[in-house]
């Protein structure tokens, strides 16, 4: 078992480079198996979630060549079943999106249900009905979701709320459908444009990426493509959080300020100096934070996947906060961390109320999930003494190097292993 120590109370200072979009990367990587020719994708970020999609499709028949850190070849022509194995699939959410993937190229796809972060149901429903609507039946068979078609169709979806996942997926099914798919209320989040510049880029023909209408044409074939992730939002968002936590001046390099806009509002409320640049953004903080309202939306609202790290903040901002959670039935599960720490937070359904408390204290905390994870270490920075942070695979699933970056800012944080305690028998 590996947990981090985190002496708090140091100032950061210097430069950190984002990675590639964790978010992006597992649905583009999937999204190779649509090809007839090698996909070569650079700017993937080296996270746990990363490695296990690549595995997946490795054990399909792909073959998947590491070309450096950030750059792997896909040839998925040799995959001949369209069946996701369970060991592999319940470890991630994202694996989902292997039913588009093979359902576009098989017309059938056999994927066990979902894994990943535990905070919220999360339906698969609108997947399903966008899936039908296309013409696949679909059926749930001792845990493995199963669709068959004899055909795919365009048709007019529209999403009863805002998915990205279904987005995402009925995207991937639809690319090789005959005729046009419109999709209405479609979600609208920078990955999703990703996405589908990737798809463009191997021949498909997809307009309205980025707005509430997507319209795809669909096409008979998909060629192999050279294609670079976009850098992470929400990586970006947690190191702008943790330079405003900490105090100091940073600037993250390697982002795309339009993307950040949200985020860079409530700091800028809460007293915190942004500056952006072309493709970087400066954080700078020396006094007081303010207290903040949020709410988490659809993009462009506030995201919800930064929404711990910047409770975080507020649990030391002067004053009362409140946040509402637009879009997870369960995300303050993280919130029962935060007070072993002296936080001062109250939680009743989707709202949370802070109390800003003048310092955070070190304590022993857990990565309850991949963002609460990253909460807990924003709070550890700026806490008094020396946080253990336990659990922490869940946070490696989505933050490259976060160690070592944090590290190069003049953060106190190490890994260490502890040994496994084991009981004698009796």
């Amino acid at each position: 078992m590996d947990k981090y120590l985190v002496n708090g109370g140091k100032k950061l200072y210097g430069e950190v480079s984002i990675s590639g979009a964790k978010n992006a990367a597992v649905a583009i990587i999937p999204a190779a198996i649509l090809a007839d020719g090698v996909c070569r994708i650079e700017n993937v970020p080296a996270i746990s979630d990363v490695g296990i999609i690549a595995r997946l499709l490795y054990e399909m028949g792909a073959q998947v060549k590491m070309i450096n850190k950030s750059t792997i070849e896909v040839d998925c022509r040799h995959i001949s079943s369209p069946i996701a194995s369970y060991d592999l699939v319940r470890h991630m959410r994202a694996s989902y999106y292997l039913l588009g993937s093979l359902l576009g190229r098989f017309r059938k796809a056999s994927v066990a249900m979902p894994g990943g972060c535990n905070f919220g149901v999360r339906p698969i429903d609108l997947h399903l009905k966008g899936f039908e609507a296309l013409g696949a039946e679909s059926k749930l068979t001792d845990g493995m979701i199963e669709l068959d078609a004899k055909e795919l169709n365009g048709a007019n979806i529209f999403f009863d709320v805002v998915s990205v996942g279904a987005t995402i997926n009925i995207m991937l099914a639809a690319v090789k459908a005959k005729g046009l798919t419109v999709m209405e209320n479609a979600a609208k989040e920078p990955h999703i444009v990703d996405l589908a510049n990737f798809l463009n880029s191997m021949g498909a023909d997809i307009r309205g990426a980025g707005t509430d209408v997507i319209k795809i044409h669909g096409v008979t074939h998909l060629s192999g493509t050279t294609y670079s992730i976009i850098p992470d939002q929400i990586e970006a968002g947690t190191y702008m959080a943790a330079a405003a936590a900490a105090g100091g001046d940073t600037l993250i390099k390697n982002v795309i300020p339009k993307h950040l806009e949200s985020i860079s509002a409530k700091l800028e409320e809460m007293g915190v100096e942004v500056t952006e640049y072309d493709d970087a953004i400066r954080v700078r903080r020396d006094g007081k934070l303010s207290k903040c309202n949020i709410k988490t939306m659809p993009h462009p609202g506030f995201p919800t996947d930064m929404q711990p790290q910047i409770s975080a903040l507020l649990c030391m901002a002067e004053g009362t906060s409140i946040v509402a959670e637009g879009v997870w039935d369960n995300r303050f599960r993280y919130t029962e961390e935060l007070r072993r720490m002296g936080a001062k937070i109250s939680v009743e359904g989707r709202v949370a109320v802070f109390e800003g408390v003048p310092r955070l204290k070190a304590a022993p905390v857990k990565a309850t999930d991949l963002r609460a994870g990253a909460a807990v270490i924003i709070a550890a920075l700026a806490a008094e003494g020396t946080t253990e942070i336990e659990e922490i695979q869940h946070i490696e699933r989505g933050y490259e190097d976060i160690e070592q970056k944090l590290r190069s800012l003049g953060a106190d944080i190490r890994r260490v292993h502890v040994p496994s305690v084991q009981s004698d028998a009796i």
